[in-house]
Order: C-alpha cells, then sequence, then structure tokens
C-alpha cells in the first residue's frame, strides 16, 4: 500500500489508461465485467459537482471581500474565455479548411437523428434564475447554481459581521469537499482503466475507419489549440514555465478525457490548481466552476470543424460572410453548450441554421457522426479541461494570486 500510494497520482492514472487499452485490445468480450468501476467513479465525481459549484463559488466570494475585486475578477475571467472560445472556433474552422473532412463523406446514408427542440437564447437566459433552488441542485443545472451561488457569496459579504458567521461556515464545506474530492481522485486509476477499457471495445478503431479524416481534424484542432493557443497565453501572459504546468495538470487531463464531461471534471481540476498550480483558493474556487460551463474550448473548436465539414458534405459554397457567421455562431453556442457528453452535436442546429442548412440535414449529420462520437468527444474534452485551468492560472497572475513556487517545486523531466 505505501508502494502505491508513494507513485505520484498522474503516473498511476496513466497507468490505468494504458491498462485499459491493453485489455479492451487483447479481450474486447470481457470489458463488461469491469463496467462497474467506471460507472462508480463517474456517478461519484457528478455526485459532487453540484454541492462544489454552489459552495466553493459561495465561500471564494466572501474571501475576496471588496466588490470592487469580485468585479475584476469576473471580467478577467469571462473576457479571457470569450477569447480562447472565439480563437478555439476559428482553429476549427481553419483546421477544416486544411483537411476538408467532409468532401465525399457519405452523409446522405446516415440515418438522421432526432434534434429535439432548440432552446432559444432568451429560455437561456431566464433559465439561469431558477425557481427552485433545490430543483437546480438536484438537476446539476450550473448556470442556475453559479447564479445563486454569486448571490450568496455577495450576500454575505455586504451582510457584514452578521454575515461571518456563515461565511466561516462556507468556508468549513469548501475544506470537507475538497478532501472528499481528494478521497475520490485515488480511484481515479481504476475508473480510467474501466472507461477506456469500455470505450476502447465498443467502437475504438471504428473510429477511425469510418470517420477518419474528422477524427483526424479533431485530434489536430485539439492539439493547436493546447500546443500553440495554450501554450502562447500561459508563457506570454500568466508568466508560468509551459511543461510545468503540463506536468501539473495531468491528473485532470486524463480525468477529462476518460469522462468527456467538462463538468465531472471539476473537482479533479479544482484539486491540481490548488495543490500542483499554486493558484489561489479565492480564485480557483470562482473561475473553475464559471469555467465549466462556459470554457468551452473544445466545443467551440468542434463546432467550428463540424459546422464546415456539414457545409463541405452538402456544397455549400463558403464566403466571408459565411465564415464569419460560423465564427459568431459558433461561439455563442460552445457558450450555451451543456457540459456533458456528445452536448455539442445538438448545438450543431444553432449555427447550421445560420448559414443555410436545414434542420433535416442538419439531423443527417448528427446521425452520421453520432454513432462513433464518444471518442472524438474524450479528445475534444482535453483542450476544454487545459483551457479552464489556464484561464485561471493567468487570472490568478493578474490577481497576485498565485504561488510560483509551488509550480516550480514540480520538475519537469
Amino acid at each position: 500500500m505505501k508502494r502505491w500510494f508513494a507513485i505520484a497520482l498522474w503516473q498511476r492514472v496513466v497507468g490505468g489508461l494504458l491498462l485499459g487499452l491493453g485489455f479492451a485490445l487483447v479481450a474486447p468480450g470481457q470489458v463488461h465485467w469491469v463496467q462497474f468501476m467506471g460507472d462508480l467513479f463517474v456517478r461519484a465525481i457528478r455526485m459532487l459537482v453540484a454541492p462544489i459549484v454552489l459552495v466553493t463559488i459561495a465561500a471564494g466570494i466572501t474571501t475576496l471581500a471588496d466588490p470592487k475585486r469580485l468585479g475584476s475578477l469576473g471580467g478577467r475571467t469571462i473576457g479571457l474565455f470569450a477569447a480562447t472560445t472565439a480563437l478555439a472556433v476559428s482553429v476549427g474552422m481553419i483546421v477544416a479548411s486544411l483537411i476538408r473532412p467532409g468532401i465525399g463523406a457519405p452523409i446522405g446514408t446516415a440515418a438522421a437523428h432526432p434534434l429535439g427542440d432548440p432552446v432559444t437564447p432568451y429560455d437561456q437566459l431566464i433559465g439561469i434564475v431558477p425557481v427552485n433552488i433545490v430543483e437546480a441542485l438536484a438537476k446539476g443545472d450550473m448556470l442556475a447554481l453559479i447564479f445563486v451561488a454569486i448571490l450568496t457569496g455577495v450576500g454575505t459579504v455586504i451582510a457584514g459581521e452578521g454575515g461571518k458567521p456563515f461565511a466561516a461556515l462556507l468556508q468549513s464545506l469548501s475544506a470537507v469537499l475538497l478532501r472528499i474530492v481528494g478521497l475520490v481522485m485515488e480511484a481515479t486509476p481504476f475508473g480510467v482503466f474501466a472507461l477506456i477499457a469500455n470505450a476502447v471495445a465498443a467502437n475504438g478503431a471504428a473510429v477511425f475507419v469510418n470517420v477518419g479524416w474528422l477524427a483526424l481534424a479533431v485530434v489536430l484542432g485539439s492539439a493547436i489549440q493546447i500546443l500553440v493557443v495554450h501554450a502562447l497565453l500561459l508563457k506570454l501572459v500568466a508568466r508560468v514555465p509551459v511543461l510545468s504546468f503540463y506536468r501539473g495538470i495531468v491528473d485532470a487531463l486524463v480525468v477529462a478525457f476518460s469522462t468527456a464531461s467538462s463538468s465531472a471534471t471539476l473537482p479533479v481540476a479544482m484539486r491540481v490548481a490548488d495543490r500542483n498550480l499554486g493558484v489561489g483558493r479565492s480564485i480557483y474556487s470562482t473561475v473553475l466552476p464559471l469555467g465549466a460551463s462556459i470554457g468551452k474550448d473544445g466545443t467551440a473548436m468542434y463546432v467550428g470543424l463540424l459546422s464546415l465539414f456539414a457545409c463541405q458534405a452538402f456544397g455549400v459554397t463558403m464566403t466571408p460572410a459565411i465564415y464569419a457567421t460560423v465564427l459568431l455562431t459558433g461561439a455563442l453556442a460552445a457558450f450555451g453548450t451543456a457540459p456533458v457528453p456528445s452536448a455539442s452535436l445538438f448545438m450543431l442546429a444553432a449555427v447550421l441554421s445560420a448559414v443555410g442548412v436545414s434542420a433535416e440535414m442538419t439531423a443527417l449529420v448528427v446521425g452520421f457522426v453520432l454513432p462513433f462520437d464518444r471518442l472524438l468527444d474524450m479528445t475534444r474534452t482535453v483542450p476544454s479541461a487545459s483551457a479552464n485551468l489556464v484561464v485561471v492560472t493567468t487570472v490568478a497572475r493578474w490577481e497576485g494570486e498565485l504561488d510560483d513556487a509551488i509550480l516550480a517545486a514540480r520538475p519537469v523531466a
């Protein structure tokens, strides 16, 4: 047991990933015996997401105390996420324009997949304010929970002396929740092992055979967003060593890949921000839950990529106006996407309808991609997790809440 815990968690997690991949390739018919470990792990993480969002944002605001600082923090955070999201859509469009994965794609042979009723911007805006807080907790409605948490934190600060006991309670709850996260994360190697084994055994090879060019474009777009956009932001703005940063967040990236959910990645992202990156609690407890809802670089990149994929497949003539429309609507759609697997596919209608692609044709695209989307979704969740941690580190630098000694203590080699 001592030897096991002496190994760094990220090394155990990577080991679990490799073993899961090997198990699926050697004995794909036996992976159902380990499926329960992956299901339990995902359920345990999702169990923590709603209370973490509600408690840690409120607790983080109470530590800021100064309302002016809260406004500065929020403005910088949203501005950075908007910038990385817009760049991610651009990256997806550039990659699609170069690789042209939609040319010759047999979209017409796919079975149309119903898209359901689209959520209007008005409904999204109104839905931020929950009618019932308990219902919002039960559903895990992230934007509603963020709204309630901000109100709770601001109200506690404004209450002054009367709010101090409640602020102390929030701080205590936040500390307890983060300890529980630490306990759950010790099961990560086993959860990752089971999740990867099941994903690869189900359709691992098929995704590269049936939608090979699209898969290549997703991998390339994700790599460019992380290794170019995020790395430059870290180097030039946050002023942190890039290699040390990425070594410090390996745990979060592996969990993002395994679960294909930004929401499920939130607990481990908070843990690595605290322990490995040296980000102050008041910063990561406010920025990261917000990022789980609006920090969707992977989704934005994929929406831009898949929009051009559809246009290429249907022979739509691309003009500067269409490119601009995809860029704008893609960024807005990514902001409104739920942090759950494959959600970005169903935001595609909002983008394609703006460039003249009908809902029936969009349903064909979704039907073509959906059977193979699991591994594509796992891949594009990684840049979303990376973006959230890059933004929180950058904001922490601006706010003077970044402990360089903690990050420097982690050797690169």
